[in-house]
C-alpha cells in the first residue's frame, strides 16, 4: 500500500514537471528551423546533426542541407560523397555517413518513408535508444522517453540525486525518470524537447538560472541549496597528442590523395598522403618511411589542430618534383591524382583545408622568391 501511495507521489510530480516545462516551453522555445514545420525527414536530419554538434552550428547547415536534400529518397540517391561534402563544417563526418546508409535503408525497407516504430528507428545506422526516442516523440508524439546530458543533468537535480550515468545503475534509474516523466506528458514531444531545452538554456552545468527556472518549486536540488554540485563535474581526460607528417606530391598539376580508414580520425574521407605517429619523427626518418631522398622534402609549416580527443601537431612537407614521382611510381593506384579544382571540393574537413592552405602559402612563397632571384640575375640594359 505504502508502495503504490509513493508511486502515485511521484506520478503526480512527474505529472506537474510535465506541464510545467510545456507551458514554459510553448512560450520560449527558441526559432529553430526545423522547428517552423515539422516533417519526420526533417526531424531525422536535425536530430543526426545534434549529435555531438552546438545548436547555433547546426541551425544555418541543416537548412543548407534539406535545400540539398528536400527528402529521404534525394538523399539516399546523392550518395555518400555529395552528403559528407554537405556535412562539411560539423565534424564527426561518421554521422554523415551513417545519415546516408539510413536513408538507403528507409527507402530499401520502409517505402522511403521514416519509421514511426521506436525498434524500427533504432535499427537504422547511427540512431541509438536516444536519438529514436526524440524522432519518436517529436515527429510522430509517441511517449517514448529521452536521456542526453541535458536531460541527465535536469533530472538528478529535480530529484536530489547525484548518480553516475555512465554506470549500469545509473542509466537504469535516469531512464526510469525519462519514462515516468514521458509517460505523464500532454504532448511527448513538446515535453521532451522542453526538457532538453531547459537543460540546455536554464539549468545548465555551470551557474544555473534558477530564478528562471519553471520547475524551481519542485526541484530537490534547489531546496537543499546543492544544485550547483549535481551532477559531480567529470575530469576532462588528458588529450593523446599525435603527430602527423602530411606530404603535398604534385605530378603534371595534380596532387595526391589517399582514402583514409573507415575507423579513427578523417575516417572514410580522401586526405593527403600522412604518417602518423605519437612522437614527431625527424626529416631523416619521414624520407626513410617514404623511401625518398631527405633532399627532396621541404617543410611548408607546422600547426595545431583540436579534435575532441586527440591534439594533432601538423607538419606540412612539399615534396619535390622529382621526389613527386617515386612516390607515384611507389604507390600506384593506392594514390589518387586530383586537379585542384577537384581537391576544393573533395576538402571536407578543416584540418585538410588547413593543409592545403599551408601547402599553397608556401609554393607561392617560393615562386615570388624564385622570380625575384631571375630578375636579379639578368643584367640591366644601358640607356
Amino acid at each position: 500500500m505504502a508502495v503504490a501511495q509513493g508511486q502515485q507521489r511521484q506520478n503526480a510530480g512527474c505529472g506537474e514537471t510535465a506541464r510545467r516545462v510545456e507551458k514554459w516551453f510553448a512560450a520560449t522555445a527558441r526559432d529553430l528551423p526545423w522547428r517552423r514545420q515539422r516533417t519526420p525527414y526533417g526531424t531525422l536530419v536535425s536530430e543526426a546533426m545534434l549529435q555531438q554538434t552546438q545548436v547555433s552550428r547546426v541551425a544555418a547547415a541543416w537548412v543548407s542541407f534539406m535545400l540539398k536534400f528536400p527528402s529521404v529518397v534525394a538523399l539516399a540517391a546523392a550518395g555518400e560523397a555529395q552528403t559528407v561534402r554537405a556535412w562539411r563544417g560539423l565534424g564527426y563526418y561518421r554521422r554523415a555517413r551513417q545519415l546516408h546508409a539510413a536513408a538507403l535503408v528507409i527507402c530499401k525497407k520502409h517505402h522511403a518513408e521514416v519509421p514511426s516504430a521506436h525498434a524500427d528507428l533504432c535499427s537504422l545506422p547511427g540512431i541509438g535508444p536516444y536519438s529514436a526516442g526524440a524522432i519518436a516523440s517529436i515527429a510522430f508524439g509517441q511517449r517514448q522517453a529521452i536521456v542526453d546530458g541535458n536531460v541527465a543533468r535536469v533530472m538528478m537535480r529535480i530529484h536530489g540525486r547525484n548518480v553516475d550515468r555512465d554506470s549500469a545503475v545509473g542509466k537504469r534509474w535516469l531512464w526510469k525518470q525519462a519514462r515516468d516523466y514521458v509517460d505523464s506528458a500532454r504532448s511527448p514531444g513538446s515535453a521532451n524537447e522542453g526538457l532538453m531545452e531547459l537543460g540546455a538554456m536554464i539549468c545548465t552545468p555551470v551557474s544555473p538560472r534558477c530564478g528562471e527556472c519553471p520547475v524551481r518549486a519542485l526541484c530537490a536540488a534547489k531546496k537543499m541549496g546543492v544544485q550547483e554540485c549535481i551532477p559531480t563535474a567529470r575530469k576532462r581526460p588528458v588529450k593523446q597528442v599525435l603527430h602527423s607528417h602530411v606530404v603535398i606530391a604534385s605530378v603534371g598539376g595534380r596532387r595526391a590523395l589517399v582514402r583514409r580508414s573507415t575507423r579513427g580520425l578523417w575516417a572514410g574521407q580522401l586526405f593527403p598522403p600522412s604518417i602518423e605517429s605519437l612522437r614527431a619523427i625527424s626529416l631523416s626518418a619521414l624520407a626513410r618511411r617514404l623511401e625518398v631522398s631527405g633532399s627532396g622534402l621541404a617543410m611548408a609549416g607546422a600547426f595545431a589542430f583540436e579534435t575532441t580527443h586527440r591534439s594533432v601537431r601538423f607538419r606540412v612537407w612539399i615534396a619535390s618534383p622529382s621526389a613527386s614521382k617515386v612516390l607515384k611510381e611507389a604507390n600506384g593506384e593506392r594514390w589518387r591524382w586530383f586537379a585542384p579544382r577537384q581537391i576544393v571540393d573533395a576538402s571536407v574537413s578543416s584540418a585538410m583545408t588547413r593543409v592545403f592552405e599551408v601547402a599553397d602559402a608556401y609554393c607561392a612563397h617560393a615562386c615570388c622568391a624564385a622570380a625575384t632571384a631571375r630578375q636579379r640575375r639578368v643584367p640591366s640594359v644601358a640607356r
